[in-house]
């Protein structure tokens, strides 16, 4: 069940309130889950239930997108600010250091709170920020079409698409492997998060200039990339282990952009063997 907290943000002309929010489910260490741009916490579904065994597990929709409320007008959405908004989450929900699961932009934020020291470990699925100009580029290109797809097709278009393999292909195949596993109304569900994303457009503008360029040194890290990623391609995962030479480096075999569905017991072991070499 989804729940809403607010917290506040450090952030410059003075304090600002944020809302977040998530669902929480399990029991031990705390782990937190972070989706990436455009998507919602439900990327999570196919995996946090294996995790919740043996974690406490807190999936997030980050400010902006799926159910939480956009950063402030005058809050930046740069990876350093929301990173901090996330710490602040942390505390309000009292969890300290949780261990940390992030795909793509959320990938990204793990390895900020991890680099900050506010992470147990961090597991980084395709994380964004070690691409090369172009390859920003063109992902930045990919994703303004599937927003633009997403808020110009009508809802019974849409409906109809994902109640179809080739339609859920259509709709998906750039972020899935196997697009066609994804439940019809997950289809219809994320592609509406996207349309509504009220930060997306604020992400891009900040993540243009981001590239990822410092170690994450003391705690466990993994880089786990999909080998059939078409968003980010794989060889970006040997820029991060070069960035960040402590971290481990895994390749999904079979796995696109978002691998939780793709492959979830895969994903979760993945997870759970960062978590455990704390």
């Amino acid at each position: 069940m989804t729940a809403t907290v607010s917290f506040t943000i450090d952030s410059p002309p003075g304090p600002r309130t944020a809302t977040v929010a998530y669902e929480r489910k399990g029991a031990g260490e705390p782990l937190l889950l972070l989706h990436g741009i455009g998507h919602h916490l439900q990327a999570w579904h196919p995996v946090s239930g294996i995790l919740a065994a043996e974690y406490d597990v807190i999936a997030v929709d980050l400010p902006g997108f799926g159910a939480s409320a956009p950063l402030p007008p005058d809050v930046p959405y740069d990876p350093a600010t929301v990173a901090r908004a996330l710490g602040a989450l942390c505390a309000a929900l009292g969890v300290e250091r949780p261990h940390l699961a992030g795909n793509s932009l959320g990938g990204l934020l793990a390895l900020e709170l991890g680099r900050l020291g506010l992470a147990r470990s961090v597991t980084a699925l395709s994380p964004a920020g070690f691409w090369s100009e172009p390859e920003r580029v063109y992902a930045f290109t990919a994703l303004r079409a599937l927003r633009a797809g997403a808020r110009a097709l009508p809802h019974p278009v849409l409906e109809r698409l994902a109640s179809s393999a080739p339609g859920r292909a259509a709709l998906t195949g750039s972020i899935y492997a196997r697009p066609g596993r994804r439940a019809p109304q997950a289809v219809v569900a994320e592609t509406l998060a996207l349309r509504e994303a009220a930060g997306f457009e604020r992400t891009l503008a900040a993540g243009g200039p981001v590239r990822y360029t410092q170690d994450v040194p003391g705690l466990p890290v993994t880089i786990a990339w999909g080998s059939r990623d078409r968003l980010l391609p794989p060889r970006q995962g040997v820029r991060a282990k070069r960035t960040i030479p402590g971290a481990r480096l895994v390749r999904l075999r079979g796995c696109g952009h978002v691998p939780m569905n793709d492959d979830p017991a895969l994903v979760a072991r993945v997870i759970r063997d960062t978590a455990r070499s704390a």
